[in-house]
């Protein structure tokens, strides 16, 4: 995202909603293993249907998720050009400014740091895994 049109704030900011749930973060996080009907979901998640129905419709009307009916089963799956913006999209808003670089400690977590080694975002938590 170089340059940053009000289309593309726009789209971010509906990703950004959409993940900002606890269950539609573990929605995602299943579907990363492929495509899944609603039935394996609801039990994966051990949710009910009719809230699993509202997460994925949030997720879907942000465009991060596609379904398909087969019969009378839906399937839902990640949509990867989303997902592969929404990473681009994540990138660009590293800072450009000198001394600025992102650090990571021992997991995946990422934490951004000053050249004087203050952390900007993760200060005063460890890391969860």
């Amino acid at each position: 995202m170089g340059s940053v049109t009000t289309t593309d704030r726009t789209r971010v900011a509906r990703w950004f909603h959409a993940l900002a749930d606890e269950t539609r973060l573990r929605v995602v996080e299943q579907l990363r293993e492929g495509e899944q009907c609603v039935c394996d979901l609801t039990d994966a998640l051990e949710t009910g249907q009719s809230r699993l129905s509202f997460h994925l419709k949030t997720l879907k009307d942000a465009g991060l998720v596609t379904d398909r009916r087969e019969g009378r089963w839906v399937y839902y799956a990640l949509k990867p050009q989303a997902i592969t913006l929404l990473e681009e999209a994540l990138g660009g808003m590293r800072s450009r400014r000198p001394g600025f670089r992102m650090v990571s400690r021992r997991c995946d977590c990422v934490f951004f740091a000053c050249a004087h080694q203050h952390f900007l975002m993760g200060e005063g938590r460890s890391c969860r895994r």
